[in-house]
């Protein structure tokens, strides 16, 4: 027998090493099989499972169990990504903190010995917790884009788009960190609102007629001017566009010229150019054909490039000396307060600097224009359909890609530099020394770049690489393209487009055929999660406090389309609820000996009860295959939710009872029969989303009645149950009784009836077939309802409360037991509360400037309570109503 509860504490461990160890994450090796793939977004191998992860890898198991069921050979391919700036940092620390040597000191080859040495001690940690939330990847083809395979790919197809001039070498700004002193993306850039200022500073014009007034909120880039821009439209220096200035401190004339980018209506409406320190002012550089001067080192010091007496001087203390210069000279107009956002690195918490520099580039708006097409025609359906819009959009106005990085942990740009500049692209040393020697006609010494490649560039490749291109090996025959992609809608240009590129470049096929974003996980009042604020929640903690299967249901039934998901401690252990409802189901189910049966046919039942429950069961299987096939997640957990507690749990199991404990024993049997068959549908149908309790009642079960020919139920075959199973008859028939008793309850809950109170339940008004259903199931409607019995009557008494069911008119004669007067009292005081309550929240939601300027999750709450308002006070509302019916 099943014990009283379940334990996810001790099943948990216990399933999935049986799971894993069996082999059953790997895809099945029929040929004939649909193949059927998906490849992991690779973690950081630093990283350790936060909510987001925890959302994404479930709903990517909850689609690999449901198609590995479904007899396709499926593989979900996992792994991890090197991670180069955050992994170089985290060895780096260690190191510090031991007293040891810096990588510098240590030397480039001995430091990444030893970042290999920590990957091996401590580089699993969440493929370790990924196991923990029951994710069945097959962990035998477990990848890491560092490894030799992923390696090889990575120096190929660097060089081929070399050779193909799709890969260059030039000096262009880039995210500087000075702490790191790397390059990095914008995906690593964080943008942080700090207090600062704008100062206003004046700049003599060269012929000492006047002055034009600049501001900034960056006094230091001033040393690298080379233009001051006005607008060509702008009345007020039309006359002094070709003239120069004379910039302060450093000395020399620069122009004014006339650009659209100087914004007449803001601030004096002439704009400070600084080519080599600001993004915009670079573009404006290269329109005008400005000098690009660059001011600061790598650690973001004035350089040789600044006066003499700034040389040397951090960036920080150089702004205060500008600024005092400038108040010293009398060219200090005005210092005015702002709050602005200023990029930081997001592993530094350094200020990040646009910086000059010389850096390896993709042309990405080359390998943009397949992988635009492949969506506008579908082979790459996005969805939500929404984010195309935004996928076309960073796509068809992409800036070529910056891939060099100034790391020691990565994959190594291949690139050998001889004499007189000249540079050797090819994927080994021997390689380059060969091209080498034919150039020169000798050998001459080489040096390797020092850079590493941007780690988007290997994790670009991740869907082919993965299954061995550049190797033409069976899993890269039989799974790629891969099927569906999981990923968060935050890496839409990172991450997916580089795919879209680089797959359809090196194997001339779209990466995947289906992109999922899913939704970001806030906290219960729909804040965005956040150690600062302390509302972060821990998906381990959660595991540890209520197991893996409440925490995986909540996510997939809150993660609907276009929605972000509330997450709520109240809400995961109201699904913790659910899976001891449905093993109670099943203990309830052995203790009335509902077992299998030997060739059982759901189609073959006679009893209306039974035939509704089988009709009910191949209806929610047809919506729960759908919607997972359809990534719609959320409907079939609510799907399953709704038919296993109220169909099955309660209904059936209520209904079935006088079957059960009846004297007719082939209806008997047949309901015990049925009932089995039924709770094992169920099991295959919530497996994908509740592996572990399912697994163990299906394993609980499988030695009563006749023996189970499908193994393990991870294993087993997902229900292909006919619409012939739904029988309309039987459908209406336990239609109406559920009916009937849930709008009584309904009556009796409004009308505060006493739970002691046992009113009759008159038929007024049905059908003959109708009055023959509540009579067949008069007691079980009457127990159900706490009625004293179900009576076929003309009239109904005074005092009686009607209600109308499918056609049927109803009465509950509820007067005798409370006091009408005070209840339409309370309900009409209930009515008020609720109105004067919506009209503040409308109030609220009618103010342009609140739904502006509030928190998007406060307005989203306001909406939220507006509705449940709404919905209370129609309910509040009909209650009234039928109390004022009553003569």
């Amino acid at each position: 027998m099943l014990e009283k509860t379940f334990d996810p504490k001790t099943a948990e461990p216990r399933l999935y090493a049986t799971w894993e160890s069996s082999g059953a994450f790997a895809p099945i090796s029929d040929p004939a099989a649909e193949p059927f793939s998906i490849v992991i977004p690779p973690p950081n191998v630093t990283g350790s499972l936060h909510i987001g992860h925890a959302l994404n890898n479930t709903l990517q198991d909850v689609l690999i169990r449901f198609e590995r069921m479904r007899g396709k050979a499926a593989l979900w391919l996992p792994g991890t990504d090197h991670a180069g700036i955050a992994t170089q940092m985290v060895v780096e620390r260690q190191l510090a903190a031991a007293g040891n040597q810096s990588r510098r000191d240590m030397g480039r080859e001995d430091f990444v010995a030893k970042v290999w040495e920590w990957k091996a001690e401590s580089g699993g940690t969440i493929t370790n917790q990924l196991r923990r939330l029951g994710a069945s990847c097959d962990w035998s083809r477990e990848r890491f884009t560092l490894d030799e395979g992923l390696s090889a790919a990575v120096r190929k197809v660097f060089v081929t788009l070399h050779k193909q001039k799709l890969i260059y070498r030039d000096k262009r700004l880039v995210n500087w960190d000075p702490a790191l002193q790397t390059a990095i993306s914008d995906l690593e850039v964080e943008q942080k609102e700090v207090d600062g200022h704008f100062w206003h500073f004046a700049y003599p014009l060269e012929d000492g007629s006047g002055e034009i007034v600049v501001a900034t909120t960056r006094p230091e880039t001033m040393l690298g001017d080379t233009a001051v821009a006005v607008h060509p439209t702008d009345e007020r220096y039309k006359h002094l566009i070709g003239k120069a200035v004379h910039l302060p401190i450093v000395g020399r004339p620069i122009p004014i010229i006339a650009d659209e980018y100087a914004d007449p209506e803001k601030g004096s409406g002439a704009v400070k150019i600084t080519p080599a320190h600001d993004f915009n002012d670079f573009q404006v550089g290269k329109r005008h054909n400005l000098p690009q001067i660059n001011i600061l080192t790598p650690d973001a010091k004035i350089n040789e490039n600044g006066p003499a007496d700034y040389q040397g001087l951090d960036r920080f203390v150089a702004r205060k000396k500008v600024i005092a210069a400038f108040e010293e000279l009398g060219l200090l107009r005005e210092v005015e307060k702002t709050r602005h956002a200023v990029p930081h690195g997001d592993r530094s918490g350094s200020v990040v600097e646009p910086y000059l520099t010389d850096q390896w580039y993709v042309d990405a708006k080359t390998l943009a224009g397949p992988a635009i097409k492949a969506v506008e025609e579908g082979r790459t359906v996005l969805e939500p359909k929404t984010w195309e819009k935004t996928y076309y959009e960073w796509m068809r106005n992409i800036e070529p890609w910056c891939v060099s990085r100034q790391l020691w942990w990565g994959h190594r740009i291949p690139a050998w530099y001889g004499p007189q500049g000249k540079i050797f692209v090819e994927e080994t040393e021997e390689a380059a020394r060969a091209a080498a020697r034919e150039f020169y006609g000798r050998d001459e010494p080489l040096s390797q770049d020092e850079d590493v490649l941007d780690t988007w560039f290997s994790s670009g490749l991740w869907p082919f690489s993965t299954l061995g291109w550049p190797e033409e090996t069976a899993d890269l025959a039989r799974f790629y393209p891969t099927n569906t992609l999981v990923t968060g809608f935050d890496i839409i240009f990172y991450w997916v487009a580089r795919m879209m590129m680089m797959g359809l470049h090196f194997t001339g096929q779209v990466p995947f055929k289906r992109v999922f974003f899913n939704a970001l996980v806030r906290d219960a009042s729909g804040a965005k999660m956040s150690k600062s604020k302390g509302n972060v929640m821990d998906p381990l903690d959660l595991v540890d406090q209520y197991g893996a299967d409440p925490l995986r249901f909540t996510l997939t039934a809150m993660s609907g389309q276009g929605r972000d998901i509330k997450l709520s401690t109240q809400r995961i252990e109201g699904y913790r609820n659910f899976g001891t409802k449905l093993w109670n189901a099943a203990n309830f189910c052995q203790f009335n000996g509902c077992v299998r049966a030997e060739r059982f046919d759901p189609a073959a039942v006679t009893n209306p009860l039974n035939r509704w429950i089988v009709g009910e069961t191949q209806k929610t299987a047809q919506a729960v295959t759908e919607a997972i096939a359809s990534c719609g997640f959320d409907g079939a957990a609510n799907a399953l939710y709704r038919f296993i507690w109220n169909t099955y749990c309660d209904w059936y199991v209520e209904l079935s009872k006088p079957l059960l404990k009846g004297e007719d024993a082939a209806a008997k049997a047949e309901t015990q029969a049925t009932a089995a068959w039924a709770l094992d549908v169920i099991l295959k149908l919530l497996h994908p989303i509740m592996p572990f309790l399912t697994e163990e009642l299906w394993s609980q079960t499988a030695d009563l009645g006749a023996a189970r020919d499908e193994g393990m139920l991870i294993s087993a075959q997902w229900p292909d149950l006919p619409a012939s199973l739904v029988d309309p008859k039987s459908e209406a028939e336990i239609g109406l009784i559920v009916a009937a008793i849930t709008e009584g309850r309904s009556v009796r809950a409004e009308l505060n009836v006493p739970g002691s109170a046992r009113p009759p339940l008159l038929v007024l008004e049905a059908t003959a077939a109708q009055r023959a259903v509540l009579e067949a199931n008069g007691a079980i409607v009457a127990q159900l309802l706490r009625a004293s019995e179900v009576q076929i009557a003309d009239t109904a008494p005074q005092g009686a409360i009607p209600f109308v069911v499918q056609g049927v008119t109803f009465a509950l004669p509820v007067a005798e037991f409370i006091d009408l007067e005070a209840e339409k009292a309370r309900l009409a005081k209930e009515i008020a509360t609720h109105a004067s309550d919506m009209a503040h929240v409308m109030k609220k939601l009618g103010n342009p400037a609140f739904v502006a300027n509030a928190k998007e999750e406060v307005v989203e709450e306001n909406r939220e309570r507006l509705a449940e308002s709404e919905a209370a006070k129609i309910k509040l509302e009909g209650a009234l109503a039928r109390l004022q019916a009553v003569v």
